[in-house]
C-alpha cells in the first residue's frame, strides 16, 4: 500500500526555504493555500521559520511521527538523507531533486545508494526529479507538489511519467470543470512504479477512471498485469507519447522491421482493456463522461436534439465510433406523440425542435431510458432565447441522476449572457457531462461505448498443444547456441517446426547439385530450391530462391547458378522444398519484446509484405479470439476469404498455426526472431514453406 505516500498526516520539507520562488517553498504555501489538514515541518538549518512555520534544523527534532518527506536538497546529500528520514520512521518520500541517472554515471551511483539505504531502513522512493503527489480528499488536502493547478474533488485520478504533461493534463480537467482525486508524477520512477500507483488507483474507491501518460514502461510485464487487475474494476484513459520514432529498433527480420517503436505499449493497451489517445484533449473531455456517467451495456445511442445540423454531425461521428443509431419502434414513437409538440420529428434522432422545453425534453428522455433497444443518450441543446432554458437543463439533470444509462450533452450556447451561464451550471452541479460541439461530446460517448465493449469481451485462455516435443526443440537451439550459431540453419528451423505440429511441405536440405536432385526425385515434382547459409538473411533478394523447378535439369542448373553468385558467402547448402501453387501467402512471425515476452505478427506475406506492411500484432500468448481478431483487422482481409471467384483460406487451419507459434514463443524464450514468410494458405490446409529464426 501506498498510503503514506497518498494520505500522509504529517509532512516533513527537506529542504524548506525561506526564498518565496524556490520549491522548497513553493511545495509548503501549496499545502497551506490548498488547506491540508497535517502538520508541516520545514527542516532549514538557518532559519527559526519557513512559510509562518517553526523550522527544524534535522529530523530527529521533530517531535511527532512524519508519514511523508519532501526532499529537496543537493543530490549528493541524498543517500544519507534517506537513511536518515529511515531512522525517523518515516516511510515514503518524494525526492524533488534532480541530478540523478538521468545525468549519467555519477548520479546513477548516487540513486542506487539511496535506493539500498531506503530498501535497507523501509523507506520507498518516489522520484526523483519529480513533481510530487496531490490528493483532493476534503478530509485531507495534500498538495504535495509544487505545480500551480488547485484541482477540486472529484473522481478522476492522474498518472504522468512527465511533469509537463501531467500538469498540462490536471489544467485541462480543470477548465472543463473535472474534478479530480489523486494525481502522481513520479520523475524517474526508481522504486515507486506507474503499474504500483495504477494498483492503488484500482484499489481506491473514490476513484472511478484513471488517466495515464507514459512515454514507456522499465517494465511492461508488471504493467500489463496491474492494468489487466485495474481495466477490469475501472476504466484507464492512456496515452503514450513517441510515436512517430524512426529506426529506435533496428532488427534484421521483417517481423523485428515492422514492429513500430510504439506497438508493444499500444498492444499492451489492448489486450488490457485500456482506452488509448492520441491527444491529451480528447482523453481530458472522455474523462468527464467516464467522472459522472454508468458504463452502457451496449452501442445503441438515442438521440434528442432541438436543431437539425449538429444532430447530422453528432451522427456522423457516432457512427465512427462504433455506434448504432437504431430505428424507434412504432409504439416507442406513439408513446413520444404524447409530449411532443406536433412540429417534431418523431425517429432517431428526436427532433423536439427549437420551441420544445423541459417537458419536452423530458418526454424524450423518458422513453429512451425505458427502450430496452437504447443503450445511451446523446442530447443536442440550443439555449433558445425564447425557452426556459433552466428548466430544460433541470429535467436532463433529473433524469441523469436516475443513472440507468449514460448521457451526454452537446450544450451550444452563448455563455457571456449571464442566463445561460446559470443553464450550464444547472448541468455541471447536475453531474451532466457538457461539451461545446457535437464532435466533441459523441467522442466522449464513443469512449464510454468502447470500454464498455472492452469489459464484456472476453478473449477465453491459450490453447496447449499435447502434441509437441519441447524438448526436441530445446535441444536443437541448445546445439546452435553451443556452436556459437544465432541463425538457425533450415534444418534446424523445420525440425522444430516439425515438434510443434506446424505443418510444412516436405523437404530435405543437401550439399550439392547431385544430391539436389535425388531430394526433388523423391520430393516429387515441381520443387523449390533455395539457398541455406546463415549469411544470408533474404534468399530472394539476393537470387537464392528458384520455384516450380519441374524437372532434374532445372534443379542441376538452379544449384549451379546459385553456387556461383552466392559461394563467396561461405559454405552453401540448399533446401529442396515441394512446390505448393496457387495458395494465399501469408507471413506469420514473431519478436522478442525486453520485459513482456514475445510479439506475435500475421499478415499478407510473400514480397509484398514490407510494402503493403498489412499486418497485425498481438502479445503473446495468443488466444482462439485473438487469432480470429488479427486475420480479421489486417487491410486486406477480404482477399482471406477469397474475391472475385478465388477460393477463400482455412480461416482454422491459420488460427490454428498462430496458436501452435505462440505455444513455441512460450515454450522457447530465447528465440528472438522468427519469420515464416510466405505461409500457403489454401481452402483446406496450410503449410510453412519458408522460415527463419534468430535466437
Amino acid at each position: 500500500m501506498l498510503d503514506s505516500l497518498f494520505k500522509p498526516r504529517a509532512v516533513a520539507i527537506v529542504g524548506a526555504s525561506t526564498k518565496e520562488l524556490s520549491i522548497g517553498n513553493v511545495i509548503i504555501r501549496n499545502l497551506q493555500k490548498y488547506g491540508y489538514k497535517g502538520k508541516i515541518y520545514p527542516l532549514n538549518p538557518s532559519a527559526p521559520e519557513v512559510c509562518g512555520i517553526k523550522a527544524y534544523k534535522t529530523l530527529e527534532e521533530i517531535p511527532d511521527q512524519v508519514d511523508l518527506a519532501h526532499v529537496i536538497i543537493p543530490s549528493k546529500f541524498v543517500p544519507q538523507t534517506i537513511e536518515d528520514c529511515g531512522k525517523k520512521g518515516i516511510k515514503a518520500v518524494i525526492i524533488n531533486s534532480a541530478g540523478f541517472s538521468e545525468l549519467g554515471e555519477e548520479g546513477a551511483r548516487l540513486q542506487e545508494d539511496f535506493l539500498r539505504r531506503g530498501k535497507e531502513f523501509g523507506v520507498r522512493v518516489f522520484g526523483p526529479n519529480c513533481q510530487g503527489i496531490i490528493n483532493s480528499d476534503p478530509e485531507l488536502k495534500a498538495y504535495c507538489n509544487f505545480t500551480f493547478t488547485y484541482p477540486d474533488p472529484g473522481y478522476v485520478s492522474v498518472v504522468a511519467l512527465s511533469g509537463g504533461v501531467g500538469a498540462l493534463i490536471m489544467q485541462a480537467l480543470a477548465d472543463l470543470g473535472v474534478g479530480q482525486r489523486l494525481y502522481a508524477s513520479n520523475g524517474n520512477a526508481c522504486d515507486i512504479s506507474i503499474p504500483e500507483i495504477v494498483r492503488y488507483y484500482g484499489e481506491d474507491e473514490g476513484t472511478k477512471a484513471v488517466i495515464l501518460y507514459t512515454e514507456g514502461f522499465s517494465n511492461p510485464g508488471e504493467f500489463l498485469e496491474a492494468a489487466r487487475e485495474v481495466t477490469a474494476k475501472k476504466p484507464i484513459l492512456a496515452m503514450k507519447a513517441g510515436r512517430t520514432e524512426q529506426g529506435a529498433k533496428a532488427a534484421s527480420s521483417h517481423t523485428g522491421s515492422l514492429a513500430g517503436v510504439d506497438i508493444a505499449t499500444e498492444l499492451i493497451f489492448e489486450k488490457t482493456g485500456i482506452l488509448s489517445f492520441t491527444d491529451e484533449g480528447e482523453m481530458a473531455r472522455a474523462a468527464m463522461a467516464f467522472a459522472t456517467q454508468p458504463i452502457p451495456k451496449g452501442n445503441h445511442v438515442g438521440i434528442i436534439t432541438n436543431t437539425g445540423g449538429p444532430a447530422v454531425i453528432a451522427t456522423d461521428v457516432l457512427v465512427s465510433c462504433g455506434l448504432e443509431v437504431p430505428k424507434l419502434g412504432e409504439k416507442t414513437i406513439e408513446k413520444l406523440k404524447e409530449s411532443q409538440l406536433p412540429e417534431a420529428a418523431l425517429e432517431n434522432p428526436i427532433d423536439v425542435v427549437a420551441t420544445a422545453g423541459g417537458s419536452q425534453f423530458r418526454g424524450a428522455l423518458d422513453v429512451l431510458l425505458d427502450e430496452d433497444g437504447v443503450d445511451s443518450i446523446f442530447i443536442n441543446f440550443v439555449t433558445a432565447p425564447f425557452t426556459d432554458t433552466h428548466e430544460v437543463a433541470r429535467q436532463i439533470v433529473e433524469v441523469n441522476r436516475l443513472a440507468k444509462k449514460p448521457i451526454v450533452c452537446n450544450f451550444m450556447t452563448d455563455l457571456s449572457q449571464g442566463r445561460f451561464q446559470i443553464t450550464r451550471d444547472i448541468l455541471k452541479q447536475g453531474g451532466v457531462p457538457i461539451y461545446a460541439n457535437p464532435s466533441d461530446a459523441a467522442k466522449a460517448l464513443g469512449a464510454l461505448v468502447k470500454y464498455g465493449s472492452l469489459k464484456r469481451r472476453d478473449i477465453g485462455l491459450p490453447e496447449t498443444f499435447t502434441d509437441v516435443d519441447a524438448a526436441k526443440a530445446r535441444s536443437i537451439i541448445e546445439q546452435a547456441r553451443q556452436e556459437g550459431r544465432s541463425v538457425l540453419s533450415a534444418t534446424d528451423v523445420y525440425t522444430i517446426f516439425d515438434a510443434y505440429g506446424i505443418p510444412v511441405a516436405r523437404w530435405r536440405v543437401v550439399a550439392n547439385a547431385a544430391e539436389a536432385v535425388a531430394a526433388a526425385e523423391a520430393i516429387g515434382y515441381p520443387v523449390v530450391v533455395k539457398v541455406d547459409c546463415e549469411e544470408i538473411d533474404h534468399k530472394s533478394d539476393m537470387g537464392g530462391v528458384a520455384v516450380n523447378l519441374k524437372d532434374a535439369a532445372a534443379v542441376n542448373a538452379a544449384v549451379d547458378d546459385m553456387e556461383s553468385r552466392l559461394g563467396s558467402f561461405g559454405k552453401l547448402r540448399y533446401f529442396v522444398q515441394k512446390f505448393l501453387p496457387g495458395g494465399r501467402e501469408l507471413i506469420i512471425g514473431a519478436t522478442a519484446e525486453r520485459g513482456l515476452g514475445h510479439l506475435v505478427m500475421f499478415g499478407l506475406g510473400g514480397i509484398y509484405v514490407e510494402v503493403l506492411k498489412d499486418v497485425s500484432f498481438k502479445i503473446a500468448p495468443v488466444t482462439r479470439v485473438e487469432a480470429g481478431e488479427m486475420l480479421s483487422s489486417i487491410k486486406t482481409a477480404a482477399l482471406l476469404d477469397g474475391v472475385r471467384g478465388e477460393k477463400g483460406i482455412d480461416r482454422g487451419a491459420v488460427i490454428n498455426l498462430i496458436q501452435r507459434v505462440s505455444q513455441l514463443l512460450n515454450d522457447l524464450p530465447m528465440i528472438q526472431e522468427m519469420d515464416m514468410n510466405p505461409v500457403m494458405a489454401f481452402e483446406k490446409g496450410v503449410y510453412a514453406v519458408d522460415g527463419r529464426i534468430r535466437i
